[in-house]
């Protein structure tokens, strides 16, 4: 497992079916207090206990407040790599910035941000949105990015797209089209294969 991610955290071994079954075996925590266990979990040096604070933070995503964002920024800049950041933008933040339009305003910070995570995520936030997907801001985002080098970055915009190409596959295919040139070759491969997977 630790070698799976490149020998950067120590591991415990435990399946994340395991870790599921323990668990289901504590308290669910209040949402607050959820979000304490989170940050209690990334002062753990095994990479378990981090995916434990993900899944206790997933559970309370709906009930979080919009005043804990700060909290899961500080999860997504320690420790990081994507199989954090990922979940934590993808599940928890997503359904925050949904709950709590305004903070929007705070995804136009992380995508500005020197912390490629903090862009990572800000591109991806809306990942699972589906039809409720801001098409304009999302565009706007990956066009924002679209010349960073970082593999992460780029990987990111084209996830982003690829995801949204099960809602409106043409209009992907447009705006790919539309900003080849400015669009890496890895973001365009993984945006094109949501839209053949749709068009189909």
């Amino acid at each position: 497992m630790s070698a799976y991610l490149r020998n950067q955290f120590p591991c415990l071994g435990i399946s994340l079916p395991k870790l599921d079954a323990l668990l289901r075996e504590l308290p669910v925590p209040e949402p607050e207090a959820a979000v304490d266990f989170a940050l209690a979990c990334w002062e753990l040096p095994e990479r378990e206990y981090q995916y434990a604070g993900i899944r206790r933070l997933s559970s309370a995503r709906r009930r979080l407040q919009a005043e804990r964002l700060p909290d899961l920024e500080r999860l997504i800049t320690t420790k990081s790599w994507w199989d954090t950041v990922d979940a934590l933008a993808t599940d928890v933040v997503g359904s925050l910035v949904m709950a709590h339009p305004a903070l929007v305003a705070e995804m136009d910070r992380w995508l500005e941000s020197d912390n490629m995570w903090l862009a990572r995520s800000a591109i991806l936030h809306q990942d699972r949105w589906k039809e409720k997907t801001d098409a304009r801001r999302l565009f706007a985002y990956c066009l924002r990015r679209a010349g960073d080098r970082d593999f992460f970055i780029r990987k990111a915009i084209g996830w982003s797209l690829r995801s949204y190409a099960a809602v409106d596959p043409a209009e992907v295919a447009r705006f790919v089209e539309e900003h080849e040139a400015e669009l890496s070759g890895l973001s365009r491969r993984e945006a094109l294969r949501g839209v053949q997977r749709h068009l189909r």
